[in-house]
């Protein structure tokens, strides 16, 4: 299957990388070529490129300008958080069985969440949440657009790499039903 074909898993598949999670995460504060990633991340630029096209493909990220640099052209890419937030989400639909694709999202945040957690200061303003509850749905509801614009504002806020006076900080929200059978 080709990158571009309209099948979708490719938007599943693009985000169950922690890779392209730590890209998508750069390219929220601004745009960057291949390389700017690579540099960034201690990548191969053929890696970076790699990367950047499946997140292209999925339809992740945009080219957001060229740029001339010795002889070539360098394509600039960035993520839109308002996008995402508008966007269907990659939910499995009602009724409909779980699938791998779906499965690996959670496990790629976990992978980035262990690697992040390294770097945790210890400082106030750190806030951990751990919870499997039973709530009522009007109160999931609110909680969940809650958190919604809560993480839209940090999108949002977002700025380069190593920009002055800026701190480097996590965000990691899972929210999800589960099956009220499961153990």
């Amino acid at each position: 299957m080709s990158l571009g074909d309209e099948d979708p898993t490719v938007k599943l598949r693009a985000l169950a990388h922690p890779l392209r999670l730590r890209i998508l995460s750069l390219l929220t504060g601004s745009a960057m070529t291949a390389a700017d990633v690579a540099r960034e991340l201690d990548l191969t630029h053929a890696n970076a490129s790699y990367h950047l096209r499946h997140l292209l493909a999925a339809g992740q990220i945009e080219v957001a300008g060229e740029e001339k640099i010795r002889g070539g052209v360098a394509k600039r890419y960035r993520h839109l958080p308002e996008a995402g937030f508008e966007s269907p989400k990659p939910k499995i639909p009602e009724g409909a069985e779980r699938t791998a694709d779906h499965l690996l999202i959670y496990e790629a945040l976990a992978s980035e969440l262990r690697r992040r957690s390294r770097s945790l200061m210890r400082a106030q303003g750190n806030h951990l949440t751990d919870a499997e509850l039973w709530v009522d749905p009007a109160v999931w509801a609110e909680v969940e657009e809650q958190i919604t614009n809560a993480s839209r504002a940090l999108h949002l806020a977002a700025v380069a790499p190593r920009t002055p006076g800026a701190i480097r900080v996590n965000a990691t929200i899972a929210l999800f039903r589960m099956e009220p059978d499961a153990k």
